[in-house]
């Protein structure tokens, strides 16, 4: 099974359809999908995810950093999502990575368009994920790149304005790959693993990291379509840096949507479908999806830190007990993430079918 080397039907951006009267029946999800939408000032702070300070972590303080590494095990745990903030990430450089991204949405239509992708990588400038003809869109356009391992780098996908863009993008990267190691560091130690459990795991240094800059156009009926259908991540993990002004991103907490609030200049963590794998679901994917805003656009920038794509990923030996067997077939993450550049997002389906047959009576 492979991905095609094209769309099953033309593309539309959606960007060009945000001063339409209505969405258009395409992106129109079923009933059951379709989301509430509320107003910036009607989001609690009571009720979003954890808010966890990094600086405990590097510091001298023994204390400190166990309660920091505390933190961490609970929000795994218990939310499958946490904001970082004394991060290390400097923000004026996510401010400046965001203002790249803008500033390439805003491009004329023909400049993007020298960037559009295909199924086959996804990498460049894309408006729908999965092949299936006829599927119910979401109201986004994003742009994917590779940044890891080194061989698929290729500075000629990445956009070439403005012209700082490729500079900045390149720094941006590199700060985050450091910050995902030292997350990972954390996750390890918390599962009663050596620090560098997972990270060998994934590869050593040979890891995989790409960035998908998510756009979301204003959108005339937010009640009727979604920004991202309802997914968990396949990957490792996410790292994701928010709009600070349009709340958007939704995270499925006891069969509730809870809309999350980003802390000024955090990243927001969240496990993907890999560690779930490999902690023997200890620690778990969470579902999320993205909602639009009527009057504002909103630009989120999600960094992915997986795996090596051809180490075939499973339970932890040391997780696996005769009380909790492995949950979970070997599976490489180029074979794993097929499913999503074929399917699409389609909840926690991709995971759980991965169970092993023994788990799923």
């Amino acid at each position: 099974m492979s991905c095609p080397q094209d769309w099953p039907e033309p593309i539309v951006r959606v960007q060009s359809l945000s001063n339409s009267p209505v969405v258009p029946d395409r992106y129109i999800k079923p009933p059951p999908d379709r989301p509430t939408y509320i107003p910036s000032s009607d989001i609690s702070d009571h009720a979003n995810i954890p808010v966890i300070d990094l600086q405990g972590l590097s510091g001298e303080d023994d204390r400190l950093r166990a309660a920091t590494l505390s933190q961490i095990s609970e929000a795994c745990r218990e939310w499958g999502f946490f904001q970082v903030v004394n991060h290390g990430v400097s923000p004026g450089l996510m401010d400046k990575t965001q203002q790249v991204w803008r500033e390439f949405f805003h491009l004329p239509m023909e400049l993007k368009q020298a960037y559009a992708n295909s199924p086959k990588t996804y990498e460049g400038y894309g408006s729908r994920l999965g092949i299936e003809r006829g599927a119910i869109l979401d109201w986004s356009d994003y742009y994917f790149l590779h940044y890891l391992p080194s061989c698929l780098k290729d500075y000629n996908k990445w956009p070439a304005l403005p012209d700082y863009g490729r500079e900045v993008i390149d720094e941006y990267g590199k700060e985050v790959v450091k910050l995902g190691g030292r997350i990972l560091k954390a996750l390890s130690l918390n599962l009663g693993l050596g620090e560098d459990f997972l990270q060998n795991a994934f590869g050593g240094q040979d890891i995989g990291a790409c960035l998908r800059t998510n756009f979301y156009p204003k959108c005339p009926q937010p009640d009727l379509t979604l920004g991202l259908s309802s997914h968990s991540d396949p990957g490792g993990m996410t790292i994701l840096l928010a709009d600070q002004q349009v709340p958007g991103l939704q995270v499925r907490k006891d069969d509730a949507w809870i809309t999350v609030k980003p802390a000024p200049h955090a990243f927001i963590v969240n496990i993907g479908d890999q560690i779930q794998v490999l902690s023997n679901a200890t620690y778990k994917s969470v579902e999320h999806r993205v909602i639009v805003n009527p009057a504002k656009e909103r630009l989120s920038l999600a960094f992915f830190y997986n795996p090596k794509s051809d180490i075939p990923i499973q339970p932890v030996k040391e997780l696996v007990t005769p009380d909790k067997p492995a949950q979970y077939s070997p599976m490489t993450f180029n074979e794993y993430r097929l499913y999503i550049r074929l399917n699409g997002p389609r909840g926690k389906s991709q995971v759980e079918s991965l169970k092993s047959p023994r788990n799923t009576l």
